[in-house]
């Protein structure tokens, strides 16, 4: 039994072909395709407007350099938000459960943000590994810190995308499971853990939003460094 909770964590397959891309790339359909009509109906209406705005708070700390990435960041964050929110349907699997995907889009990007601060202005780049007006002799043990710092910050956006989303999943499965379990035993318990599940599920949906946007801010938040 404690196997089958991590069962829906494993990337499905059809004859031995895993099926993760296609779950990656089905959230794509729901973005309105381009026409050659600004607006086409209430849906587009509202779909441009939540990207207008998303694009606004995401692009808001960056200087004029920074407007560059919007494209990038903006896509990243529907592509995120949209397989988030498509997790919690039944009989669905979530890519961004996977530390493997997440580490491939965190990596990438972060390292792209290190590159164009060493490339454009390396000496502000650099002296980030060492605040200013620190004591000699902690010289050696401050630039250790920072880098080490600096290093670990791919791994800490993939695995907390990583870890929230399969503590998540985990919870929802073991209330259900308790939910069903004591249906035929105490039909009042089982109500009531019926009512938790429905606000744990309220609360995911908005985890699911939220860390995707985290995921983005955080990264825009590294550009921001080295630009």
């Amino acid at each position: 039994m404690n196997l089958s909770f991590f069962d829906q964590f494993t990337s499905p397959h059809l004859l031995g072909i895993p099926l993760i891309l296609i779950s990656m790339l089905l959230p794509t359909l729901l973005l309105p395709s381009p026409t050659n009509r600004w607006v086409t109906n209430r849906l587009s209406t509202l779909q441009l407007w939540f990207i207008h705005l998303t694009t606004k708070q995401l692009m808001l700390p960056l200087n004029k350099g920074g407007h560059k990435w919007a494209l990038i960041l903006t896509s990243l964050m529907l592509l995120l938000l949209m397989i988030n929110l498509l997790g919690l349907l039944p009989y669905t699997f979530t890519p961004t459960t996977q530390l493997s995907m997440n580490m491939a889009l965190a990596f990438p990007l972060w390292l792209a943000t290190l590159l164009t601060g060493l490339r454009n202005q390396p000496t502000t780049s650099l002296g980030h590994l060492l605040p200013e007006g620190t004591p000699t002799p902690l010289i050696p043990t401050l630039i250790l810190i920072e880098t080490t710092s600096l290093l670990i910050r791919p791994l800490a956006l993939g695995v907390r995308l990583t870890a929230n989303l399969t503590a998540g999943h985990l919870l929802i499965q073991l209330i259900s499971t308790a939910t069903t379990a004591l249906l035929p035993i105490l039909p009042t318990v089982s109500a009531l853990t019926t009512l938790i599940l429905f606000l744990l599920t309220i609360l995911e949906i908005a985890v699911a939003m939220i860390q995707a946007y985290v995921f983005v801010l955080l990264l825009s938040l590294y550009l921001q460094e080295n630009i």
